[in-house]
């Protein structure tokens, strides 16, 4: 029986298409919609509320702090997490020994971007292979050394859902001397996160994806001894002690993840991240998971049924939701799923099948049998 059918009319979207593509953008709710209508509703009827928007801002920090076992100073708000990681980067030197980034050729590009960035501080990048589409956890092993200041990896991929053992990773770093900074974008919200039990130094996510919200906010978090260490090029009025001295000559620096912080955070966005966080945690990450593993392996085994390639692990320890299917003309196939109300996401050469907890599993298979369909055509034309 669908666990989730009282939450599963929160999303009137579902009513119409088969929504699958939360590795990208999840589905709106009438919750996130309307408190995007409540903050539009101060600019019409007040004008400028700012103290009422900036508590909005914060109880989202809250709410996200709770989420991954975290304390709410340890909670920065930016816009993306390209920014969370320029961020985190510009507050490093490396111009000493230790001037070494190691990253993942599994990580999104932009993540690879910032470090890359990096090099002309003096900082020497190293990038750990994929075997298979998965990283042994050997790999960190080897890759990692003394000289490695900083090691980024995603929780889960972007492109096939492969799902790192973080708890494990973190050791290898640490032991290393190294710190290790996480991108969840594609984890948190279908994942469960414990920052604590995991040691994690850096973990940053937006809300647009398994997060339930919208583009344009993103939370990073700093283990609280880790941020009184470091202090952020990349900074703006938010990132000062007290944001409304307007003191143009004096650069300090608030206590905790705060100090990554730079300009106005994005009210609306606040308001809606509030709401769907509130959502996520009525739902129960922990729950959310174990039915997403659930739907994740009906995924791989029907794909395979239906003569599909699955790129994606098939150890279901190894994987998230995400199930990634090679089709050579991934965006094509896109458009045309698309044009019978299934929405997926390319990404390169796969289609990528990623349901949330509003999903059942019979729009599951009928997506697959859509794709079946769909990559059958285009190989005739």
């Amino acid at each position: 029986m669908f666990p989730f059918a009282k939450e599963r009319d929160y999303f009137p979207i579902l009513q119409e298409q088969v929504m699958l593509s939360s590795c990208s953008q999840s589905a709106l709710s009438r919750q996130v919609e309307e408190a995007i209508h409540s903050y539009v509703d101060t600019l019409r009827y007040t004008g400028m509320d700012w103290m009422r928007w900036m508590a909005e801002v914060e109880e989202a920090k809250t709410q996200f702090a709770k989420l991954i076992n975290a304390e709410p100073e340890e909670i920065a708000v930016l816009s993306c997490v390209s920014e969370c990681a320029s961020s985190i980067a510009s507050a490093f030197d490396f111009a000493g020994k230790r001037n070494q980034i190691v990253t993942t050729e599994m990580d999104f590009p932009s993540v690879g971007h910032v470090w890359l960035a990096q090099e002309k501080k003096g900082a020497q990048v190293k990038f750990i292979p994929s075997q298979e589409s998965v990283i042994p956890l050997a790999y960190y092993e080897q890759f990692i050394n003394e000289q490695t200041l900083i090691t980024s990896i995603p929780h889960v991929s972007y492109y096939n859902g492969f799902k790192q053992d973080l708890t494990k990773i973190a050791e290898i770093v640490h032991e290393k001397g190294s710190y290790l900074f996480v991108d969840a974008y594609q984890s948190a919200g279908s994942v469960a996160i414990d920052v604590k039990a995991m040691d994690v130094d850096f973990l940053a996510t937006g809300m647009q994806k398994y997060m339930l919200g919208i583009p344009g906010i993103a939370f990073l978090y700093v283990k609280k001894e880790v941020a009184e260490k470091l202090e952020p090029a990349v900074t703006g009025w938010f990132g000062r002690t007290n944001p409304f001295a307007f003191d143009i000559r004096c650069l300090d620096y608030a206590a905790g993840a705060r100090r990554f912080e730079t300009g106005t955070p994005p009210m609306i966005n606040g308001y809606a991240a509030n709401a769907a966080l509130r959502l996520l945690h009525e739902v129960g990450v922990e729950r959310i998971e174990s039915y997403l593993s659930d739907l994740s392996e009906t995924a791989v085994t029907y794909a395979g049924e239906r003569g599909l390639t699955v790129v994606s692990p098939k150890e279901k320890s190894q994987k998230a939701s995400n199930t990634a299917i090679y089709i050579p003309q991934a965006s094509k196939a896109e458009a045309l799923l698309k044009e019978r109300n299934v929405i997926v996401s390319a990404r390169n050469d796969v289609i990528r099948i990623a349901p949330h907890y509003y999903n059942t599993e019979a729009e599951v298979k009928a997506a697959i049998d859509a794709l079946a369909e769909v990559a059958a055509h285009l190989q005739e034309a």
